[in-house]
């Protein structure tokens, strides 16, 4: 087995030169719901190219796009005639008339395993040898300003979660929008004023660290993406919100 697909509680294993699709037909490997019109007959398939080490992720619908949430909780939409090639585990989301399907998508090649993890050699960026990989060409000039050396309390943490708590869920709360910083406040029974002169400072703060597009109309969008990629936040910060 080189991967699996996950999908309400079933498991259905992967292997090179094999093809799973999911829909609602009765020929599709993995089954959704049969009655849901909103739902393709065949929405979609993975499978390997070659021996396995590079797979791909198909959208065979003529009319119905889906979206793929990769492990950061960053959503991108695959359409109709479209694929897109999985590295690493994520998972795919399609919209029925009542309901959200989510599939997981796990797949192994060379250094990594059917879960997603690294292994191997290259994981830090070091050629392993004997695989006819080149070692990375040391970078020269200044570094690159991430905001590393911004201090995040448990307070600005906090703060995070509450905004950004939906792209950290899974279907169906998985949501890949900020919440208003109202909401956000209520969820952590404070005044939105305190929230945001919180947020709001950190912005300032990761912005004069050299962290770019934090500040204008889509400041909160790009914030988020930069605490979850960064893992300034990750999933397991959600028992936070469940104190």
């Amino acid at each position: 087995m080189t991967g699996q697909v996950e999908y309400d509680g079933q498991v259905f294993p992967l292997s090179a030169g094999q093809r799973l699709t999911f829909g609602r037909s009765l020929e599709c490997t993995v089954r959704l719901a049969a009655g849901d019109a909103a739902i393709s007959r065949i929405a979609g398939s993975v499978e390997s190219e070659g021996d396995g080490s590079l797979w791909w992720l198909s959208n065979d619908s003529d009319k119905r796009l889906f979206a793929v949430v990769d492990e950061f909780g960053l959503r991108s939409v695959v359409p109709p005639g479209r694929r897109v090639a999985v590295e690493s585990p994520v998972r795919v989301v399609l919209e029925g008339a009542d309901r959200v399907y989510s599939l997981r998508v796990a797949v192994a090649g060379p250094g990594r395993t059917g879960d997603g993890g690294a292994g191997g050699a290259g994981g830090d960026g070091v050629d392993g040898g004997g695989d006819g990989v080149s070692a990375p060409v040391p970078a020269t000039g200044t570094l690159t300003a991430a905001g590393e050396k911004v201090m995040i309390n448990s307070a600005d943490r906090l703060a995070l979660v509450a905004l950004f708590a939906g792209y950290l869920e899974d279907p169906p709360r998985y949501d890949p929008y900020p919440r208003s910083y109202a909401a956000a406040a209520k969820r952590l029974d404070v005044p939105r004023t305190t929230l945001v002169k919180r947020i709001e400072h950190l912005r300032v703060r990761l912005t004069d660290a050299g962290v770019p597009n934090l500040m204008g109309w889509n400041a909160l969008t790009k914030l988020a993406e930069y605490a979850i990629t960064t893992r300034l936040i990750t999933r397991d910060d959600l028992r936070l919100l469940r104190r």
